[in-house]
């Protein structure tokens, strides 16, 4: 049954009152936050209310506005997987076959499929940064970072979030259909959804597009950050839409809008038994996030572009679908409280992050330390001046590491002491030692055991 906005005393808010309270509360988050501006879409299946607040552009001054689109980062991954689902289901392609089968490229992984591309549970690496992938092609892309060498995992046992995949996922689209990705996702998804397509360096005529940002945190000045994702790989987080647009998919996910076959957006939300993803959701499904909240698994997903932040919650059960978008680094953070907030105004509760978990006292891993990999990121676990272990990505600071008996790990802010969800480690089950660490969804392999 669809949720109706509560009008009883206990919660006597007409749908204008409480659109003026979420448009309070997200004007003053927006400020706490110092995130220029933002958007928030709610349809409870009987209401909508949207609203936004703020600058699109702190160099120009241009409003953020309804209409105003954000770059999605990996928000667009979903829309990737549903051009493949699509495909699926008309008998183009089989989600249980080979990827290779149509893409020669991927030609030394022949035990991937095309499910394990759309569920991050092939075992690929990440794929290199979008400088370095802008110098190549998509085929040489993928024949250089999808090789058994560089394989993670064997495939469909665990989960590594890999934008590789969903590059190799945007070939399969091109290659079955004969369109580029991104008029695929134009006429397939877009514009039956009644949205005007946008893409990260070709926005729409007539749609305002929001810059992201970098905020100093001295000074707390914004300014504006270059998008510089490369061509290649748009099918993993090219798109620009608004909180609005966002909102259709998601209705579209739950079987909503006549998009998606009811089978199709099922599969989409069904979890895959090995994708354990950590502190990214509480499971995965062929392009959908899994987030369970209150005896209910709410689908989703989350975008981050260069100083944006964009996430999209939907619950099959209750018909809500949830969208934000906010062009700051801070909007993550800003999302968090908007979500409680919305909980306290109306008892929707939606799921914003996997809650934390308490998993007891601290352990020392002593055998934790070493060096792990994925693809050409490099995760190093050395000894902190105090002797407790302290990680470093390819050479960055490195952040006290707090690692706990279920082999699960915390990040401790150095500044503030506080604590943020980590991973978790993985034992050989021939051997019992440790071979694989997973830090926010990617997993990288043991190869300096030090």
């Amino acid at each position: 049954m669809p949720y109706t906005i509560p009008t009883a005393p206990a919660a006597s808010r007409a749908p204008s009152l409480l659109r003026r309270e979420i448009q309070d509360r997200l004007d003053a988050l927006a400020r706490t936050h110092r995130v220029p501006g933002a958007q928030l879409a709610l349809d409870t299946g009987t209401d909508v209310i949207a609203v936004h607040t703020g600058t699109a552009d702190v160099t120009t001054g241009s409003p953020f506005t309804e209409d105003t689109v954000v770059p999605l980062g990996s928000l667009t991954k979903p829309y990737t997987a549903a051009l493949v689902m699509l495909l699926a289901d008309d008998g183009d392609l089989d989600l249980d076959e080979p990827v290779a089968a149509h893409l020669p490229e991927l030609s030394g992984i022949p035990q991937v499929t095309i499910g394990h591309l759309l569920s991050h549970t092939g075992g690929l690496p990440t794929g290199p940064d979008s400088d370095t992938a802008a110098t190549t092609t998509a085929a040489r892309y993928l024949a250089a970072v999808c090789t058994a060498r560089d394989a993670l995992f064997p495939p469909g046992t665990d989960f590594s979030y890999s934008n590789a995949g969903y590059v190799a996922a945007g070939r399969l689209v091109e290659t079955v259909t004969g369109m580029s990705w991104h008029e695929a996702v134009g006429a397939l998804l877009l514009e039956p959804l009644g949205v005007t397509p946008a893409f990260t360096g070709d926005p729409a005529p007539g749609r305002p597009v929001a810059a992201g940002h970098a905020v100093n945190s001295a000074t707390g000045q914004a300014r504006p950050a270059r998008q510089n994702l490369a061509e290649l790989e748009a099918p993993a987080g090219a798109l620009l839409a608004s909180a609005r647009d966002l909102a259709a998919f998601g209705n579209a996910l739950i079987g909503r809008a006549d998009l998606l076959p009811p089978a199709v957006a099922k599969q989409m939300r069904r979890p895959e038994t090995a994708a354990r993803p950590g502190t990214l959701a509480d499971g995965w499904g062929p392009g959908l996030a899994l987030y369970e909240r209150d005896d209910r698994v709410w689908c989703g997903h989350d975008g981050n572009a260069q100083g944006t932040s964009c996430h999209l919650r939907a619950d099959p059960e209750s018909g809500v679908v949830v969208a934000f978008t906010g062009n700051a680094g801070g909007a993550t953070t800003l999302w968090r409280d908007l979500a409680e907030e919305l909980d306290r105004l109306t008892g929707i509760g939606v799921p914003a992050a996997v809650p934390a978990v308490d998993r007891g006292r601290p352990v020392a891993l002593p055998e934790c330390l070493g060096t792990y990999r994925n693809g050409a990121t490099t995760y190093r676990i050395a000894p902190a001046p105090d002797g407790s272990p302290a990680l470093s990505v390819d050479g960055d600071l490195p952040l006290p590491l707090v690692c706990y008996a279920d082999l699960s790990c915390d990040l401790r802010d150095p500044d503030t002491g506080r604590l943020e969800p980590g991973g978790r480690f993985h034992r050989d089950p021939a051997t019992g030692s440790i071979d694989r660490v997973q830090i926010s969804g990617r997993t990288a392999r043991r190869t300096d055991p030090d």
